[in-house]
């Protein structure tokens, strides 16, 4: 008899066991939908705001250093990977020609100034020799007047007479020659016969000859324009001869450093200058340095490409287009160097939530 209970009672156990399984693995599996779908939605609200763009590299001021004079190469002031602060001397030429060249514009400068007091002082000579000619004409005149009765009553001769007249013509002309030459003397003083000599053309043609020599001067000695690194120095060796506008050596900023990313035109989508980014370097591990959104191009990259897509030609495929931006880095005290090129991570936060309405 207690055998037969003992049955009854393992067999109710496990029904009610397999009840319970019946009603929990419904709820189970229904819970987990519900905990994924719910766990799904929570990160797809809380996601969208950070882009992150991985087509990025540093970017950095880089100048070609070159002088527009001509001349040899005296000296070459630094070293390759050298570091350098705006102001110092990078290279210098040979200034003897370009000395030899400002000691005659100079010379040609003072030699103005007596051109011009000379020319002053022949203005005055030719006004006295007018008013000198004005006399003899007044006595020609008179000359000629009384040759005019004589000659009526036969005191003097015709030649006598006509001598006068020639005379007085000549005279004549005379002063108008003087007066015409002094008006143009006066025209070279600029109509100011009191002219300060620093105030006339002349002067100030030879001024400008003496500042472009001391220019040229002063560019046989090239500065850097801003902080960075040289780079190439080889290239430049002294005794050189340096054509104008030719190329020495590479300057690239350490101060003007930026990161240029190439994010998708779907990944622009709330993007705007003034951002906030995180930037991390491939090349420091764990280092991240603080950047915002300086600019986002006005055109994609293939709209720059010396061959563009003909979007005419009948076998159009649409590719999506990548928009250059640029990235503002803040600078670190004792951070490691940024090199132009160097690969980069840009997550740009862009602050937009999301909501159930951007579903519908």
């Amino acid at each position: 008899m207690s055998q037969a209970l003992e049955a009854d009672a393992r067999l109710d156990a496990g029904r009610r066991a397999r009840t319970r399984s019946n009603v929990l693995r419904p709820v189970l599996m229904l819970g987990g939908v519900l905990v994924i779908a719910v766990g799904a939605g929570a990160m797809w609200l809380n996601g969208g705001r950070i882009v992150s763009v991985d087509d990025s590299y540093i970017g950095a001021a880089k100048l070609s250093v070159a002088t527009d004079v001509s001349g040899i190469v005296a000296s070459v002031n630094v070293k390759e990977g050298q570091k350098v602060q705006a102001g110092d001397v990078l290279f210098k030429l040979d200034d003897r020609p370009f000395r030899i060249a400002v000691d005659g514009a100079r010379a040609d400068l003072a030699q103005t100034v007596l051109d011009v007091a000379a020319m002053k002082r022949d203005y005055q000579r030719m006004l006295h020799a007018a008013k000198a000619s004005e006399a003899q004409v007044s006595s020609d005149q008179a000359n000629f007047d009384r040759y005019a009765n004589l000659v009526r009553g036969g005191s003097v001769t015709r030649a006598d007479y006509d001598d006068a007249r020639f005379k007085l013509a000549a005279d004549q002309q005379q002063v108008e020659m003087l007066k015409v030459q002094s008006e143009v003397q006066l025209a070279k003083l600029a109509g100011n016969a009191d002219i300060d000599p620093t105030a006339t053309p002349v002067y100030q043609r030879a001024e400008a000859r003496l500042d472009e020599a001391q220019r040229e001067l002063d560019h046989t000695v090239v500065k850097a324009p801003f902080p960075g690194v040289v780079t190439q120095v080889e290239i430049l060796q002294p005794g050189q001869y340096l054509a104008a506008a030719s190329p020495a050596f590479a300057l690239v900023s350490s101060a003007n450093v930026w990161a240029e990313g190439n994010p998708k035109e779907t990944e622009l989508t709330f993007v705007k200058p003034g951002d906030k980014v995180d930037v991390t370097v491939d090349t420091y591990p764990g280092q991240v340095w603080k950047g915002e959104v300086e600019s986002i191009s006005p055109a994609s990259g293939s709209a720059f490409s010396v061959l563009p897509a003909q979007n005419t030609s009948g076998n159009w495929v649409k590719v999506v287009q990548r928009i250059p931006l640029r990235v503002r880095i803040e600078h670190r005290d004792n951070a490691p160097d940024l090199r132009d090129g160097m690969s980069v991570l840009l997550n740009i936060d862009t602050g937009h939530v999301r909501s159930l309405h951007d579903l519908f």
